[in-house]
C-alpha cells in the first residue's frame, strides 16, 4: 500500500495526517506532497521525518490511494492525471463533487455504491456531511421533504490565513484581512461568493450535494451559511419535515444507535452539542431535538462537528478505509 496526502502543509492536510496516526491506516510507504515551493522541506509523521515531494514526482511514483487537500484548482489539473497513473484519488475540493460521473461520499450513508472503476472520489462539503449523517437514520425511518438548515461556520473552514485574522483582531492588532470585514466579535451571513439567485456558493453546495448523496432530487432544501468567530467545528441549525409523523423518542434512539452520531440533547442539565467539545473528534453531535409546533411532521435539530475532522479529513480516510476494507483497490 503507497498512500499520497496532497496538501500535507496545510490545515486539513495536518489533520488527515492526525487521523491516518490516530486510526493506526496501514500502508507501507507513505508519499507527502505540496506544491513545488514547499518541496525538499521536511515533516514529521509518526516519528519519522519525510522529505515532502511535488505533484509531478507524486504522479510518477503511482500511488494506491492519494487524499487530496489541495484546493479545487490542483484537484482540477492533477487528479485526472494520478487517475491515469492508476491512483484511487479522494478530493476534499469541490471540484468533482457535482460532476454526474464521480461518486459523492460520506461512508455511514452511501461508500456500498463504490465500485473498483471508481478513480476520483469526491468529499462532500463539511457543512453537507455532518447534516446529511445526522438526517441519514431519520430519512431512512420517516423519509423526507423539505430541509432549512442554518449555519453557524468556523474560522478554521478558510483556513489558517482566517484563523490568524481572527486571533491578531483579537489581540489588537492589525491583521491581514481575508474576509471583507471584521470577524472577531462580528457575525458574516457571507460564504464563498454569492450566486446570480442571491445564494452564496456554499449554500448552493449545501442544497445540491444534499440532493446528490440522498439520491433524491425531490427533497427540498435552502440554506444560510454563516460564518461566525469560533475554532473548533460548525455548528446547524436544521428544520426538517419528513412524510411521515415520528416519535420524538423513537428519533432520539435511531440517532443514538446511528455510526458516527452522539446524541447531546439533556436541555435540563445544559446539555448539547458545542464547538468546543466537538473539537478533534471523528463523530457528529446532535441534540436540541424538538418538533416544530408550527408545522405537522416537522424536527428542530442542532448539529455539531469539527469541520477539519468528520468535515473533511476523517470522512476522507474513511473512504480510503472503506477501499482497503473492500479490495477496491
Amino acid at each position: 500500500m503507497k498512500l499520497a496526502v496532497v496538501g500535507a502543509t496545510g490545515l486539513v492536510g495536518s489533520e488527515i495526517l492526525e487521523v491516518l496516526a490516530e486510526h493506526d491506516f496501514q500502508f507501507d510507504e507513505l508519499l507527502l506532497v505540496a506544491s513545488e515551493r514547499s518541496a525538499g522541506k521536511k515533516m514529521t509523521f509518526k516519528g519519522k521525518e519525510y522529505t515532502i515531494i511535488g505533484l509531478k514526482q507524486a504522479v510518477s511514483e503511482k500511488p494506491d490511494i492519494a487524499i487530496f487537500s489541495a484546493g479545487g484548482d490542483t484537484s482540477k489539473e492533477w487528479a485526472p492525471l494520478f487517475a491515469e497513473a492508476g491512483t484511487i484519488v479522494i478530493d476534499n475540493s469541490s471540484a468533482w463533487r457535482m460532476d454526474p460521473t464521480k461518486k459523492l461520499v460520506v461512508p455511514e450513508i452511501n461508500a456500498k455504491d463504490l465500485r473498483i472503476d471508481d478513480r476520483i472520489i469526491a468529499n462532500p462539503n463539511c457543512s453537507t456531511i455532518q447534516m446529511v449523517l445526522a438526517l441519514e437514520p431519520l430519512r431512512a425511518k420517516y423519509g423526507i421533504k423539505r430541509i432549512v438548515v442554518s449555519t453557524y461556520q468556523s474560522v478554521t473552514g478558510t483556513g489558517k490565513a482566517a484563523v490568524d485574522q481572527m486571533m491578531a483582531e483579537r489581540a489588537g492588532e492589525k491583521a491581514e484581512m481575508v474576509y471583507p470585514h471584521k470577524i472577531d466579535l462580528n457575525v458574516l451571513p457571507h460564504i464563498d461568493v454569492f450566486q446570480p439567485n442571491g445564494y452564496t456558493k456554499e449554500e448552493m453546495k449545501m442544497i445540491n450535494e444534499t440532493k446528490k448523496i440522498f439520491n433524491d432530487n425531490n427533497i427540498q432544501v435552502t440554506a444560510t451559511t454563516v460564518r461566525i468567530p469560533t475554532m473548533g467545528g460548525h455548528s446547524e441549525a436544521v428544520n426538517v419535515e419528513f412524510h411521515k409523523d415520528f416519535d420524538l423518542e423513537e428519533v432520539k434512539a435511531l440517532l443514538a444507535s446511528a455510526p458516527g452520531i452522539i446524541v447531546q440533547d439533556d436541555p435540563a442539565n445544559n446539555v448539547y452539542p458545542m464547538p468546543l467539545t466537538a473539537h478533534k473528534k471523528d463523530e457528529v453531535f446532535v441534540g436540541r431535538l424538538r418538533r416544530d409546533e408550527s408545522q405537522a411532521n416537522t424536527l428542530n435539530m442542532w448539529i455539531v462537528a469539527d469541520n477539519l475532522r468528520k468535515g473533511a479529513a476523517t470522512n476522507a480516510v474513511q473512504i480510503a478505509e472503506y477501499l482497503v476494507a473492500h479490495s477496491l483497490v
